[in-house]
């Protein structure tokens, strides 16, 4: 019975095909929104992850409250107070440093290029891996001897040098009204998608290097903020918890006086604001389906003015009420889930024909897909019903005589 219903279904939409197509365009546009919404939705928070699973998920910046008015010169920190978390936490503490940056004016012959210059310890390559593709890395020596020497980008030494492999160069740049010399030690190259460039500020902005940390503590090695990636093995909360009681104790101070900000946290900010706004955004579009929904319902009660003569052949035949009604739900089912299929290769070919062009990886839930098809089939059957109900109640003598 039901096969048979499905042949009369197909046979009807076939002999309308344009008004078919038509009722059919409010649900693939309705499900092919959703899709394509919730699918950008999840594809920007997959990037959101890998951007902060890229940049240091563990890490986190503590520094004196704003809020605290009273701050004392004991309240920086030091490179003791360094040494002194790192001897107490011991492995719990991937990296530590300063935070500390600045910028300034390198100057190579005639080429003069803004540079931001970041502070790191010998060990930053541990957390923050990189290609070493010329030279070599900041090592102990450089940092405990305050030696100025940097390593950059390739991206970096073309801008200044006008070769990647800037080697055992030098340049002269000013740091903290201080002009010196610096050599290149290393370059390194760091691929990165368009997404993490722009968010990263990688952009066409000047050049980047990283210096010892300890030259931007020079000259009384005092400093606003605590840089700390803790180990991936520990439970951050906790671990932070505690380094945030030690710090207070440390500086004679509560815990409840500093500034700590998590890169977790924020990663579950994002991740929140972004969820909810594929959600809300869906939530919209799938109004269209409603729109579709009414289509079907309308185009549907046609179809029953249309045939009814055929309504009165097959109920004089034997023809019960259900087996009216079923076959006119059927054909509403179909038309909508036709229209949800086709829905869906639309969602899908927008997804990735964004993704492909952007050379992202586009994120499409096979969950999502399957929610579609069965909303798509639930509204036909949903908006269907009242026509099927009017068809199947329709008197088989009146319907006889209807021309």
């Amino acid at each position: 019975m039901l096969i048979e219903n499905m042949q009369m279904a197909f046979a009807a939409i076939r002999a309308n095909k344009m008004r078919s197509f038509l009722t059919m365009l409010g649900i693939i546009i309705g499900i092919g929104s959703v899709i394509s919404i919730v699918s950008v939705g999840d594809t920007m928070r997959n990037m959101f992850a890998e951007l902060y699973k890229d940049v240091g998920v563990t890490q986190a910046y503590i520094g004196i409250g704003y809020w605290i008015e009273d701050t004392r010169q004991s309240d920086y920190f030091t490179l003791d107070d360094l040494q002194r978390i790192k001897e107490v936490f011991g492995d719990e503490v991937a990296y530590i440093d300063s935070s500390a940056s600045t910028s300034g004016e390198a100057i190579y012959g005639r080429t003069k290029e803004k540079f931001d210059y970041q502070g790191i310890d010998y060990n930053y390559q541990q957390v923050q891996p990189v290609d070493m593709v010329y030279g070599r890395y900041l090592n102990e020596g450089d940092v405990k001897g305050r030696k100025k020497n940097v390593v950059m980008d390739t991206v970096s030494a073309k801008r200044l040098f006008g070769v990647e492999n800037a080697v055992n160069r030098t340049f002269r740049t000013t740091i903290y009204g201080d002009v010196d010399e610096y050599t290149v030690v290393g370059v390194y190259r760091k691929e990165m998608t368009p997404f993490q460039t722009m968010m990263l500020g990688q952009g066409d902005t000047g050049g980047k290097a990283m210096v010892p940390y300890t030259l931007l503590t020079w000259p009384n090695d005092s400093f606003y903020y605590c840089h700390v990636f803790a180990s991936e093995e520990v439970d951050l909360d906790e671990f932070y918890s505690r380094l945030l009681a030690y710090i207070g104790k440390l500086k004679d101070r509560s815990s409840a006086d500093f500034r700590m900000q998590l890169a977790k946290d924020e990663m579950g900010q994002i991740d929140s604001m972004m969820g909810g706004m594929a959600g809300a955004v869906g939530g919209i579009a799938a109004i269209s389906l409603l729109v579709g929904g009414i289509g079907i319902m309308n185009i549907m009660l046609v179809s029953v003015t249309e045939r009814t003569r055929e309504i009165g052949i097959r109920k004089s035949l034997g023809a019960r009420t259900r087996d009216i009604m079923i076959q006119f739900l059927t054909e509403s089912a179909i038309l909508s889930a036709c229209g949800g299929l086709l829905g869906i290769l639309l969602g899908v070919g927008i997804v990735s024909l964004g993704g492909a062009l952007l050379r992202i990886d586009v994120v499409v839930k096979p969950g999502v897909v399957l929610l579609a098809v069965g909303f798509s089939a639930l509204v036909g059957v949903f908006f269907g019903m009242y026509p099927a109900a009017k068809a199947a109640k329709k008197d088989p003598i009146e319907a006889l005589r209807y021309e």
